[in-house]
């Protein structure tokens, strides 16, 4: 097994979203439960964009006992000396560093050339690297560069010491292939590459984030950005449950990572909680629904033997069970099921004869609860 480093941004990405702000108090929480998670880098927030986001990355960087804590720059000087002052008591500090490389980026934002561009890339990260040993490097809109412009910037950055290549697909535009052949070629013709790691931060503007994340990874990348529930600018980020158990359910890809997945359904909850985003029920990994079952055919295989319909045992990420659903699609087999979890042992023809009941409830109720399942029984005089 290889191993992918996980780069959180939750506390900097993911509160960018609009509503989501954190006072310091809950930031101090979220990020403790990080650590513990096991994630290999937090990144803390922006430090010069706020006087609340400057003290959020000092109070972390005090807190912090395992990951690298990682502040976020522009490829500014005043940027980088005021996120290494916010960064001074961390025990493992990063300055996340960059500017955007693409055409678009270039043209538009920057009203430059590509030559500029190399310059104040390689200026940031050579000041970064005064202070901090772990300097990290962001391509933004690496995803529409031409592959060998970024090549060039990328061996540029590493001549002056850069030790991680974020690649951001930063609109969610890649295709899957696309963003693994860009790592791909970053690898083979990027000289000095073996010197630094390449990350993949990728944007699921088109929902493609995970997949993008995992092509990049499949073809050499060994770090992974992303947010928990998947929470971002416009359409999110890269999920970290997501990734972390794809990497897991899938031991053929020979890679992995550190975090301890039982935490993920409670940190889910805390993060959702505390940033007032409802995570929707169909979600991967931890919605609500991501290990309930009501079809009868589901329900049927699942009591018979989870694995039949799940290829995650629920306890891996923190739910006790699976959950049996009753409604009008359910059969007998879950209506059994349920009925002797609260108390009630049915014979086959006592099944039939309360299953008929069930139905005329299940067609007018979303949803048969425990409670209306005993009502039906001692309906059914049986």
């Amino acid at each position: 097994m290889e191993y992918v480093e996980i780069f959180d941004t939750t506390l900097r990405d993911g509160e960018q979203v609009p509503g989501c702000k954190l006072d310091s108090r809950t930031k101090l929480i979220i990020a403790e439960q990080l650590d513990l998670l096991g994630v290999d880098v937090l990144e803390a927030g922006f430090p010069i964009s706020s006087p609340g986001d400057f003290k959020a990355v000092d109070e972390i960087s005090k807190i912090i006992k395992n990951a690298t804590v990682c502040g976020l720059t522009r490829a500014v000087k005043k940027d980088i000396d005021v996120a290494v002052e916010a960064l001074k008591r961390a025990k493992k500090p990063r300055i996340h560093t960059g500017i955007g490389t693409s055409d678009n980026h270039i043209k538009y934002k920057f009203k430059t050339n590509k030559e500029h561009i190399i310059e104040r890339a390689v200026s940031a990260v050579s000041h970064a690297k005064k202070y901090v040993e772990d300097v990290e490097f962001y391509a933004e809109d690496a995803g529409r560069t031409e592959n060998k412009f970024l090549a060039r910037v990328c061996e540029e950055v590493i001549k002056v010491g850069a030790t991680v290549l974020n690649i951001p697909d930063t609109t969610g535009y890649c295709l899957p292939e696309e963003y693994g052949k860009k790592i791909k070629f970053l690898m083979e013709n990027v000289k000095g590459i073996h010197k630094a790691r390449i990350s993949c931060h990728c944007h699921n503007d088109l929902g493609l984030a995970t997949s993008n994340s995992i092509a990049g990874v499949q073809n050499g990348a060994r770090q992974i950005e992303c947010t928990i529930n998947g929470i971002g600018e416009r359409a999110g980020n890269t999920s970290l449950e997501e990734v972390v158990m794809i990497m897991r359910q899938h031991p053929n890809l020979g890679l992995n990572t550190k975090i301890k997945s039982k935490m993920l359904h409670g940190i889910s909850k805390l993060v959702s909680e505390s940033m007032g985003m409802p995570v929707q029920p169909n979600k991967a990994i931890v919605g609500a629904n991501a290990f309930a079952h009501s079809s009868g055919i589901h329900q049927d295989g699942v009591i018979k033997k989870r694995e039949t319909y799940e290829i995650i045992n629920p306890k891996d990420v923190g739910v006790n069970e699976s959950s049996i659903v009753l409604t009008a699609r359910s059969g007998r087999a879950a209506l059994a099921y349920r009925a002797k979890h609260v108390g009630y042992e049915l014979n086959k023809l006592q099944l039939d004869k309360v299953y008929k009941e069930f139905l005329k409830v299940a067609d007018i109720q979303k949803e048969v609860c425990d409670e209306d399942i005993s009502k039906i029984i001692k309906s059914s005089n049986i």
